[in-house]
């Protein structure tokens, strides 16, 4: 994976030749000092087995006009089967990666705080192997965690 796009990738396009990325949505949900993290399913196309935040593809199905909001929120019901209806979702950033099988990604960042209510469980054991509450020096020190998401966390601590 690459977190910069070089002249030599294949860039994809729409059928009226502009660039064409995924965009993808990832949360950071937090508890005090501690950030829910997910360990990406074994079978995961992307970085599997690696730390991440929960999130996931928009998709232009029911897309509205908070779409990256709804995305945030649909894939944290999704995935660890929390329902973040009334929490308050911050934009904490945004990056650029390379998928693993050549999809050029736009990944927008959101945190916010964990429902008191939220009980997060690995809903899809295929695309979440496990979820994890760490720090971000916990994080850091995890062999798992990649390098882009260690930046992340970092960015969102300062």
């Amino acid at each position: 994976m690459t977190d910069a796009y070089t002249p030599d990738m294949k860039p994809c396009t729409t059928e009226g030749g502009r660039p064409a990325f995924v965009v993808n949505v990832e949360v950071f949900l937090s508890r005090g000092d501690r950030l829910l993290l997910i360990r990406r399913g074994a079978r995961e196309a992307h970085a599997p087995g690696t730390l991440a935040g929960v999130g996931g593809k928009v998709e232009t199905e029911g897309a509205g006009a908070d779409v990256l909001e709804e995305t945030a929120r649909r894939e944290v019901l999704e995935e660890v089967g929390v329902d973040l209806t009334g929490v308050e979702l911050t934009y904490a950033g945004s990056g650029f990666f390379v998928t693993d099988d050549g999809d050029p990604v736009i990944n927008v960042v959101f945190s916010g705080p964990m429902p008191d209510h939220g009980r997060p469980a690995a809903a899809s054991p295929e695309e979440v192997a496990e979820v994890i509450w760490l720090t971000v020096a916990e994080a850091g020190a995890d062999p798992a965690c990649p390098p882009w998401l260690l930046r992340t966390l970092r960015r969102m601590a300062s």
